[in-house]
């Protein structure tokens, strides 16, 4: 097992050396994303929506959209990044050519896009208090929720990578999977006036229960109350998810 650790710690700082080359480039989108949305809907449409829950639209916006970077980083990272690695660049070929195999691959991945995405939570979190768009209390859980909401949309990835036949159809999984994920989250507008069916589905969302405890801790709101029910829950989600894209991608690293 502690080799198996090494050998999977080895694959992540693999991924962090590639990445760190481009670094600016890199971060540029999942922090600019945030950074305009916060502009043109907290700022523009927020001088129409006055007051959501007794908060400002921008307070309200604010915690989803640090979370949701874990979403971006973790799915595309596992999708289009893990696709091209295998299917063009033939990392894990050469990778299987050493004493890292399989297994060691797939859970290299799962810390890559975990550290990742509580990396960039964390970016988007700091950024947000600076100007006094949260409660800095339990500022400090961000990061770690937005782990584990890594970890599950980085499964996501990994199931669909071990579905699709060329690059192009991770197009179909963004549109009727990652799309609904992120906008029926509960980011822009509160669940409680939805139809109650799409409350349902959006309760099986990591990115849900990740944004509810996000809201909980920069709000400084009722964070232990969303602790004990949406905690469950992400733990829950991330736990079938991950072994799911393990046994979905593991046979695929040898074709």
């Amino acid at each position: 097992m502690r080799e198996t650790l090494s050998l999977a710690w080895r694959v992540t700082m693999r991924h962090w050396d590639v990445y760190r080359q481009n670094f600016v480039a890199n971060i540029s989108p999942t922090l600019s994303d945030p950074l305009f949305i916060i502009l043109a809907l907290g700022i523009g449409l927020g001088a129409y929506i006055t007051d959501i829950d007794g908060r400002t639209y921008l307070v309200f916006l604010a915690p989803g959209l640090a979370i949701s970077t874990a979403l971006w980083s973790a799915f595309f990272e596992t999708s289009y990044g893990f696709f091209i690695r295998h299917t063009y660049e033939h990392v894990y070929q050469a990778m299987m050519t050493t004493p890292i195999g399989p297994r060691e691959i797939i859970l290299g991945e799962y810390l890559w896009v975990g550290l990742k995405g509580a990396g960039m939570s964390l970016g988007v979190t700091i950024v947000l208090l600076v100007f006094r768009l949260g409660d800095p209390l339990f500022a400090w859980t961000i990061p770690l929720i937005g782990f584990l909401v890594a970890l599950a949309c980085g499964a996501i990835g990994l199931i669909a990578s071990s579905f699709v036949r060329n690059i192009n159809q991770f197009q179909t999984v963004y549109a009727i999977l990652i799309n609904p994920l992120f906008f029926f989250s509960g980011i822009f507008f509160p669940l409680d006036q939805v139809p109650r069916f799409i409350q349902v589905i959006c309760f099986a969302s990591p990115l849900y229960h990740g944004v509810r405890l996000g809201q909980a801790a920069l709000w400084n709101d009722g964070f232990g109350a969303a602790l004990l029910l949406h905690g469950p829950f992400l733990l829950l989600l991330t736990a079938l998810l991950c072994p799911i894209g393990w046994m979905r991608i593991f046979p695929k690293l040898y074709r």
